[in-house]
This record gives structure tokens, sequence and C-alpha cells, in this order.
């Protein structure tokens, strides 16, 4: 029979090795769950994810669940380790891997595509992603009345561009879009569906967004690798003696921090006004919208580096009108003074730091060039 007590230590002491001390999913710390099948252990949010997958991977407790002597030796002899090295041989460099942060389309699909599909143990094994060109229908928000729409979306290698049509594709594409400046995000929350996509890119230095979703949540993740994989093979064409460890975070990327602030003008006596603001800490953009849909920003601010007179504070602002929040931001730059005001000191505190994050960074060559450019729109 089973000694409980001693098989629940064995698995603690698995658990805490260094193989096995993230989730071999999305790599959170500390996992309390295990899969008896595949010999791996996992966090609580991408356990769930295995509880869909009955005929792939059965979960237990490490603390909780009662565990034979056979299923112990069989996590022994298996770990995070040895999946990996089995599961993952064949990931592509430009495949998104979920961090604990991310959300739930990602999680799941990047587990089902290691377990149940099995699409990385094979070295020359066709994945949509990877080919050449990429379509299908995607649901669009509108620009007019901001409802979705199903439209044709074309991604091709061949000449770096992403396409979609509307009803009639005889007339050709609606919008041709470069993939030099593109980017991908999930924001199931602000878009208001659990598989939503924000696509970003630039025309004559101004962003401009595509808000997106699939009702599939493996043809949403196929359309954000196959971007990731265009966006490789242009960089790779771009910058050929970079390396992949370069590269990778300018495939895709996350905003530091979003959310609304108010603004007021340069005179710092014009009403404030409030704006859904993106901190792009890659590109050290600080852009603001009038909502979190807007297609088209309506101003970008620079954030430089300290060493170039670039500074953030928490301040509470005096004579100002119109603002009904009180908790105030100040962004020095070598040009002017920005005031933003947040709702709470929550929001203030994390403002604060997130563009600290970024003044502290120095500067690289490409972002001179985004300075310039951003002081000439002006």
């Amino acid at each position: 029979m089973a000694n409980r007590e001693k098989n629940k230590k064995t698995l603690l002491e698995l658990a805490k090795l260094s193989q096995n001390c993230c989730c071999a999913d999305c790599g959170a710390a500390d996992p309390d769950w295990a899969s008896c099948t595949l010999g791996i252990f996992v966090c609580l949010n991408c356990s769930g994810t295995h509880r869909n997958l009955p005929s792939v991977s059965r979960i237990k407790s490490i603390r909780l669940d009662f565990w034979d002597d056979e299923l112990v030796q069989f996590m022994k002899a298996n770990g995070n380790r040895a999946a990996k090295n089995f599961y993952e041989k064949f990931v592509p460099v430009f495949y998104y891997q979920p961090q604990p942060d991310d959300c739930e389309v990602l999680r799941e699909q990047w587990i089902r595509a290691k377990y149940e599909r099995m699409e990385f143990t094979e070295k020359n094994r066709e994945r949509p992603y990877t080919a050449g060109v990429f379509e299908g229908m995607l649901w669009k928000k509108g620009k007019d009345n901001g409802q979705f729409l199903e439209r044709k979306f074309v991604l091709s290698v061949h000449d770096f561009t992403l396409k979609y049509y509307k009803e009639d594709e005889s007339k050709g594409p609606k919008a041709t879009i470069s993939v030099k400046d593109l980017n991908a995000t999930f924001q199931p929350e602000k878009i208001g569906h659990a598989y939503g996509l924000q696509i970003t890119y630039c025309v004559d230095h101004h962003t401009r967004n595509l808000f997106v979703y699939h009702k599939n949540g493996q043809e949403i993740v196929n359309w954000f690798n196959a971007i990731r994989a265009i966006r490789h093979v242009y960089l790779k064409t771009a910058f050929p003696t970079a390396s992949d460890g370069d590269l990778i975070p300018w495939i895709t990327r996350n905003y530091l921090k979003e959310g609304y602030m108010e603004k007021t003008g340069p005179l710092q006596r014009e009403p404030f006004k409030k704006r859904w603001f993106i901190l792009d800490s890659l590109n050290r953009k600080l852009l603001y919208f009038k909502t979190q849909l807007d297609a088209i920003e309506l101003g970008v601010v620079f954030i430089g580096s300290e060493n170039h007179g670039y500074s953030v504070r928490e301040c509470v602002p005096k004579g100002t009108r119109g603002n009904k929040w009180k908790c105030g931001v100040i962004v020095e730059t070598p040009d002017r003074q920005f005031v933003f005001m947040c709702e709470q000191e929550r929001d203030q505190r994390e403002w604060v730091e997130a563009l600290k994050t970024v003044i502290s960074k120095p500067m690289m060559p490409q972002d001179y060039t985004t300075e310039a450019n951003i002081r000439r729109r002006r």
C-alpha cells in the first residue's frame, strides 16, 4: 500500500528541484499541481487547461490528492526538463511561449499545441503559421459605427504586407500594411472578446490600430504566430548580422502600461481632457487616444533617458482647471513639461514606476531617429 505522507514528501521535494520549480507551461513559480500522465509540474492556471484534455493529461494536486507509488516513480523518472526536451524540441524561434500573466487563450493553445497536437516533436512538420502566405477571415472593428464586421485578411512574406478586404475583393484591398512597424498583442478585456487581438502599425510616423477577433482560439493564435513569423523573417532580412536573441524582443511586444489619464495642453492652462494612454517601452513612446478603441492616435510623447534631460515625478498641480482627478504625474522633457492626472494613487504610482523604467534605460541609435520624427510633428 502506498505511504501517503512519504509520497507527498517525495512530490514536494521533486517540485523544488531546479528543473521542476516553475510551471512546465507558463513558467510560474512553485507549481502545486502535476500531470501524472505527462510527468510534469504545472501551476493552478495551466492545470485548468490540462483538465480539459482528459485523453492526454490527468491532473492531480501534489499536496491534497492521493498518489500511488507507481505514479510517484513515474514523476521521478520524468519531470519538466524531460517533457520540454520531447514536446518542445522543435519550437520555432518566433513562436510565442506564454508567461504567467498572459491571457488564457495563449496558455490554452500553447498547451494544446504541445501535448494534444504535438506540433513541436518533428523537425520538418508543416505548420499553418509558417507558410509564406497566411489568409483567412477575421472580425474587424468598423471605423464609423464601432461594429465588428467579417473581413478577409492576407499576410504575405513575399512583399512583407498585411492586407484586408471589404466585401468586394475585386476592388482590391481596403488597406495594405507594411510589416516593418507591425505589432500584435492580445487585448481580450479591451476588445470585449476572449480572442481579441490589437494590431498596431505606423503610417507617416503616426500610430494606427486595428481591433480584430476570431471565434476560434486556435485560429487567432495561429494568426498571432503567423504575424510573428513574418516579422522574424523581415527582421532577419533588415538586420542580417543580428542574432535571434537580439531580434526576438522586437518581433511583437506587449505594452508596459495602459490606461486612462487626464491631459492638459502645453500652456497648462487648457482644460484637462480624459485620454487613453499606451506606454510602448521598446519604442520609448507614450501614445494617447481619445478612447481605448480608437484607430488613430491623437498624439505621442517621446520618453528619452535621464542622461538626455527626461524625468518623471508625482505632483499635485495647482491652478489647473477642468480636471476631475487629483493624482498628478509630471514628465519633464528637454522641450516642455507634460502634466497628467490619474484617478487613484495606485494608478499614479504605477505610471511613475513604468515611466521611470523607460527613462532609466540608455537610448539606442534608433531612438534618436524616433525622437527627431516626433519633434518634427509638433
